[in-house]
């Protein structure tokens, strides 16, 4: 019997039935035993309100256990090298793909990663100069400011009938610049601020944080015989003190054990000046930041590179010129090179290139150090690596790609999006904007609230039935804002007076005082390098920017906000014993698990476990301490409590407490009033961090305060919260300065200033200065239109 087949209606193969991702049983942080399918090869958007459990879905779980299965394919040996990666609390995760990440964690940890490097621009960029730049000077090394040159001479031996060795000299040009090794800067140590020279290394000469005799450090010092411990460091003779600070390593024993001795300086510059500042922990930048003058290197002018690298020229511009170039110029520049031999490579260049601008990241230049961009910038520098790629088939996950994007650089970013997906990718994004949830071929909703209140999907299906439905995300989906009926009068004024940092073209600017202020423009207009630059170190001006906090496993909102000091008074005061006790990184953390309320088993080769502690059960403190109560409750249900009941408990009653009820009032003001005072910090969204530092910081006694972006990582029905938050710090008498893309902010303030027209050198000026009203009215300006067509829909 024969089997008929019509090549118009094939059947379904069944490899190609494997069409979603499923997800079963998740309980990874906040979420409740949670049941998805997400389709593969479309694009699905994940929403909530900032806590719901959108990160722990896609990041901690979908994204997490497909690099754990990758990282699995690897032989053992390599295993070792790479982090270990538990895995998470879910039952069933089927139809996983190869994901992607692309996270706003900020670039950069090496001091010598810039934007070129980040992407293939600068590769790309080396060979065409070893190719085409005049004179020649060597491989692509030779224009690489990370290759050192190097220079040897040798015997080579060769048998060729009598003749045996021949003499042969090594070199190898490389592009660093042999004066900065290739940072661009050179540094200069203030001694002083090393030790204290009227004091011995035995006494606490050190003032270097870590460098403690009671340590390595002090067996090291003791035993490595240069110099006398005991001895008053002003009392050294120069070679002692040459030791001490300039000693190349030099292998010593001490008590047996073979170990490095290596002097101060070095050991400095390679421990902590090799990373970016930005990365380091806040005491160790605050060291370095004391002790250390950085300044333009002055043999390669900042550029990093040789002077052989910088002779190298191509149509009179070397690769220092072109790395300099603002990306937008520099794709023209590449435009206008026409040579058959590298053809496809000025292809590759320019597409990489133009990607920048699509992205809208033409501002940039590629020798910008990657540490100094936002968490924006540094997202939508990862996606560039990605654009051009020929993987298919994959799994991208964003976590909000359109943090510090204007609207008008939103659809552009979509556009991006889709892209991806149309190659037959599974976009996933992480996102609050209305603009983006619109594109998802896919919605999936978690909440219904946020915490202990969220960890379930609320809604799955497309963006007309999400409008439809009674969710939270669906009410406010098409939200809008109505500019003020009337705005208040300033009190003063802030004078800026010729502002030239960055782009900025010698900006003059009266900024107002007493009112809610609103500094705008498309990103890289200059916003941030007015209001940072010529604001922010006043007295007077508590700035939050989007700097994100660090924290440990051990860190919570109790910690960091100062709310676990009160506290621990209060329960001191009321028990008759120590402040220390109470407190799981002091004397009464628990002994078996350090207080950490979990044990931590490294298994090697295999990827770690965290076990509950079984001799605390998880609360982190000794027995004896949990005996100790006040207001009926022991320490760790006090740590336990989410800051709404605790803000009761601690407002009346015999736990009254005022120091600590300000704090949690604070923390509830911004919308946090669902978090566990001891939640570790790791564990919080992005969103919630900005929130928590911005609680802290208004504690701060200061006349204007400066927010960067505050509504990054809200939801579309915590917008309204935040603005009354303003709304409350202004009429209290305070000065509020907000840099912020979001058109209800723009339309909730008293003035907005708008730079412009367009970003990096197109941009830099004051565009339009005035009332959200007067802005609509005019639509000078992309704002004036983008905030004219937002409010549009239900009138003025």
């Amino acid at each position: 019997m024969s089997v008929r087949t019509d090549p118009q209606s094939p059947a379904l193969h069944r490899a190609d039935s494997h069409d979603v991702i499923r997800v079963h049983g998740a309980r990874e942080n906040n979420l409740k035993d949670l049941h998805v399918e997400i389709p593969k090869r479309r694009l699905t958007v994940f929403t909530g309100v900032s806590g719901s459990g959108k990160s722990s879905l896609v990041f901690d779980t979908i994204a997490a256990e497909s690099q754990r299965l990758i990282n699995e394919t690897y032989s053992a040996f390599v295993q070792g090298f790479m982090p270990t990666l538990p895995r998470p609390e879910v039952d069933v995760l089927e139809g996983l793909t190869t994901a992607i990440i692309v996270d706003q964690q900020r670039m950069g940890a090496d001091a010598r990663s810039t934007v070129g490097t980040a992407t293939d621009a600068n590769a790309m960029l080396r060979i065409l100069f070893s190719r085409l730049g005049q004179p020649h000077i060597g491989p692509p090394s030779a224009f690489a400011f990370n290759v050192a040159s190097v220079r040897a001479s040798g015997a080579i031996t060769v048998e060729r009938g009598n003749r045996k060795a021949v003499k042969a000299t090594f070199n190898r040009l490389g592009g660093m610049c042999p004066r900065c090794e290739g940072m661009g800067s050179v540094t200069d140590f203030d001694l002083s601020a090393l030790y204290e020279d009227s004091l011995s290394l035995n006494e606490g000469a050190l003032t270097i944080p870590g460098y403690s005799m009671e340590g390595w450090y002090g067996r090291i010092f003791t035993g490595c015989g240069f110099f006398d411990p005991d001895k008053p460091i002003k009392k050294f003779t120069r070679k002692e003190l040459h030791d001490l600070l300039y000693k190349e390593p030099t292998k010593i024993k001490v008590d047996g054990i073979n170990l490095t001795y290596e002097g101060l300086i070095p050991r400095l510059q390679k421990s902590m000046l090799s990373k970016d500042v930005d990365a380091l922990q806040p005491h160790i930048r605050a060291f370095v930041e004391r002790a250390v003058t950085f300044t333009t290197c002055p043999e390669c002018d900042g550029t990093r590179l040789a002077k052989e690298a910088r002779s190298s020229k191509i149509k009179g511009i070397s690769i220092a010129d072109a790395c300099a170039m603002q990306i937008s110029d520099l794709a023209g520049w590449v435009r206008g090179l026409e040579e058959r031999s590298v053809a496809p490579l000025l292809v590759a260049l320019g597409e990489t290139l133009d990607s920048f601008v699509e992205i809208g990241l033409g501002y940039l230049s590629l020798e910008r150090p990657s540490g100094t961009l936002s968490g924006g910038e540094a997202q939508r520098t990862k996606m560039i690596r990605h654009l051009g790629s020929s993987l298919t088939d994959v799994t991208y996950v964003f976590d909000e790609p359109t943090i510090g994007l204007h609207p008008h650089d939103i659809q552009r970013m979509n556009d991006l999006l889709l892209r991806l997906r149309d190659k037959g990718n599974t976009v996933l994004v992480v996102e609050h904007k209305p603009e983006v949830i619109a594109i998802a071929d896919h919605v999936v909703d978690l909440g219904p609230r946020a915490g202990t209140e969220g960890g379930e999907v609320v809604f799955e299906g497309t963006v007309e039935e999400l409008r439809a439905s009674g969710t939270l995300t669906g009410r406010h989906l098409d939200d809008r804002a109505r500019l003020k009926p009337s705005v208040r009068t300033p009190s003063g004024a802030l004078e800026v007076r010729g502002a030239n940092r960055h782009n900025l073209r010698d900006v003059d600017v009266d900024i107002p005082l007493g009112v809610l202020v609103v500094v705008t423009g498309v990103a890289g207009s200059g916003k941030s390098s007015l209001i940072h630059g010529s604001v922010s170190g006043r007295d007077g001006v508590v700035s939050v920017d989007q700097a994100p906090i660090r924290g440990s496993r051990r860190s919570n909102p109790a910690t960091y906000t100062g709310l676990l000091e009160p506290i621990r008074k209060a329960f001191a005061s009321a028990n008759g014993v120590k402040p220390a006790l109470f407190s799981a990184n002091s004397e009464g953390a628990c002994p078996t698990c350090n207080g950490a309320g979990v044990i931590y088993t490294d298994l090697a080769m295999m990827a770690g476990v965290a076990t509950v502690c079984e001799e605390c059960d998880g609360k982190r403190f000794q027995a004896e301490v949990l005996g100790y109560r006040f207001g009926g409750k022991d320490i760790s249900e006090v740590l336990a409590m989410p800051v709404t009941e605790a803000e009761e408990f601690f407002g009346d009653g015999e736990a009254k407490t005022p120091a600590a009820h300000r704090i949690l009032t604070r923390l509830a003001d911004v919308g946090l009033g669902y978090l566990s005072l001891g939640q570790p910090l790791t564990t919080l969204s992005g969103g919630e961090r900005q929130r928590l530092k911005l609680a802290t910081q208004m504690a701060e006694k200061g006349g204007v305060y400066v927010l960067d972006e505050p509504t990054a990582g809200l939801h579309l029905a915590d917008v309204e919260q935040l603005l009354g938050l303003l709304d409350r710090l202004v009429d209290s008498g305070k000065s509020v300065i907000v840099i912020e893309h979001h058109q209800a902010v723009m339309a909730h303030a008293d003035w907005i200033i708008d730079l412009g027209p367009g970003a990096g050198h197109d941009g830099g000026r004051i565009v339009f200065q005035g009332t959200p009203a007067d802005l609509v009215a005019a639509r000078p300006t992309l704002t004036g239109e983008h905030l004219a067509a937002y409010v549009g829909t239900v009138g003025t």
